[in-house]
């Protein structure tokens, strides 16, 4: 086990941008688009999820059958809306800019890992800066999205090493439990006071005393990642 990480990967949704309230308004319009708005609960077990996960959470709620047919339309109306969303309002989380810029001084790759399709996940990517992270990895490129390990093992692969030599920053329980089912160590920032927290992730609250990137450094995350046990 390494005393520094072999990589940092960075969950994109609520981690390093606050777009899930862009996602709640695209969830409740898309859920209204097949007849019946979703109850805020349903809406939230569809964060940190994939797009078909969340089709089919509207598509039960709303009592009708989604076929693949029906997935063009949906993902197009998807793309059109999140975008227009994202270009309206999208910016890097409190702190985040910071650290990156600190981080970026290390010889240490930064991957984006995130359950968002490309076509998206780029836009918000570049509002964060794309100059930060050698690669990505996107729920549209891997044959499980999260909460399936394939994200993070595939991101380990990119790098050459070892998962649980890397470090893993997620917000959703889908996301941390993909982490942690990958074997990388794994701290979490829930925003919500419900959301579950896998055994074996250590909180950001609980390293840093808040659950947001102000104030940390390098050096933070240095220490914080000697913290981690494995």
């Amino acid at each position: 086990m390494t005393t520094t990480p072999a990589a940092i990967f960075w969950d994109m949704d609520g981690t390093l941008v606050d777009t899930e309230p862009l996602w709640e308004q695209f969830t409740y319009e898309l859920s209204e688009l097949m007849g019946r708005r979703l109850t805020p609960e349903l809406r939230e077990t569809t964060i940190g999820g994939s797009f078909r996960h969340t089709v089919r959470v509207c598509a039960t709620h709303a009592g009708i059958d989604v076929t693949e047919d029906d997935h063009p339309r949906f993902r197009a109306f998807m793309n059109e809306r999140m975008a227009e969303l994202m270009r309206s309002s999208l910016a890097p989380n409190p702190g985040i800019t910071e650290l990156l810029d600190d981080l970026s001084g290390l010889d240490l790759p930064m991957l984006v890992t995130t359950n968002t399709e490309r076509t998206l996940a780029d836009i918000s990517i570049g509002a964060v800066g794309t100059r930060y992270f050698s690669d990505s990895v996107t729920g549209d490129e891997v044959p499980r999205p999260k909460p399936a390990p394939d994200m993070y093992l595939r991101a380990a692969e990119i790098v050459g090493a070892d998962p649980a030599d890397c470090l893993v920053f997620e917000d959703s329980f889908t996301g941390m439990t993909a982490a942690v089912t990958a074997g990388c160590r794994v701290i979490g920032l829930p925003w919500y006071s419900d959301t579950v927290v896998p055994e074996g992730v250590v909180t950001l609250e609980s390293l840093h005393g808040r659950n947001d990137f102000v104030g940390a450094d390098a050096d933070t995350v240095m220490d914080w990642f000697h913290q981690l046990k494995r």
